[in-house]
């Protein structure tokens, strides 16, 4: 007996082709929409790769340097002291030997251990109301130039004097917050300090040329009496301190501050 395979109808094939291929194309789209996702995924969870500091602002010019709004370094910031120095020493009107004698006026049987040129604070400005023995004038306005004169009785009393570097007034005086170590020391230097501040300027001037900004009765490391004097040029606003013996007159120290 032959046996005969019997093929299923054309209409069945069909049907399977059918649905062999719906089957295959859905698979190849949840394959395809699963990819997609992915890369969806990853972009929104891997960050963007910038290269660039984020505090660094700057751009290259044609030369190669670096320009723009970069933090300066201690190097470029360096010059602010001169760069103050060139603002403030053209706006004072009195000299140190002028501010000198009218800060000694204030203070009978006193003498000078200290006196230098700076900026009027806002504190100094608040003080408001009628004229007194300690504010007898206005104060010169908030950053205009000042002597802040100190003036020592023997007993080593300190009495501060602020003076209107223009104007040549004095506009406050009050003694200064001292317990008795601080006495003794200043009247042991007064003892020591044969040399004038007059004496100690003309020393230091005659080694460096320029307008005193501050003068200073202290003790080096040596424990010696010295006048520590600040001379600004106005040629290039470098500032030079000359230490000068006040015993005799020496000078025993000088140091150009470029900065």
């Amino acid at each position: 007996m032959s046996f005969v395979r019997r093929l299923p109808p054309l209409r069945s094939m069909a049907v399977i082709c059918a649905l062999g291929s719906s089957v295959l194309l859905v698979t190849g789209c949840t394959n395809a929409d699963t990819t997609r996702s992915s890369v969806a995924e990853a972009a929104q969870t891997t960050p963007a790769t910038n290269t660039a500091s984020p505090t660094d602002t700057s751009t290259a010019s044609p030369t190669g340097t670096s320009t723009g709004t970069t933090s300066p370094s201690p190097s470029e910031t360096s010059t602010d002291d001169r760069s103050e120095r060139q603002a403030l020493v053209p706006l004072a009107k009195v000299t140190w030997d002028k501010a000198a004698d009218t800060a000694v006026e204030e203070v009978p049987e006193g003498k000078l251990v200290d006196l230098e040129l700076k900026r009027t604070s806002a504190e100094a400005t608040a003080s408001t109301g009628s004229p007194s023995p300690s504010t007898p004038n206005p104060a010169p306005s908030q950053g205009a130039p000042q002597w802040e004169a100190k003036v020592a009785t023997s007993d080593g009393t300190v009495h501060r004097i602020d003076i209107d570097a223009v104007s040549g007034e004095v506009f406050r005086t009050r003694a200064e917050n001292q317990d008795a170590d601080d006495k003794q020391q200043i009247a042991d230097l007064l003892k020591k300090a044969t040399q004038t501040p007059e004496q100690a300027v003309k020393a230091a001037t005659d080694k460096a040329k320029g307008t005193v900004t501050h003068v200073e009765l202290d003790e080096n490391d040596d424990q010696k009496a010295i006048w520590s004097v600040d001379v600004v040029s106005t040629d290039n606003w470098n500032k030079t301190t000359v230490d000068v013996d006040a015993t005799n007159g020496k000078i025993l120290r000088e140091h150009v501050d470029r900065d």
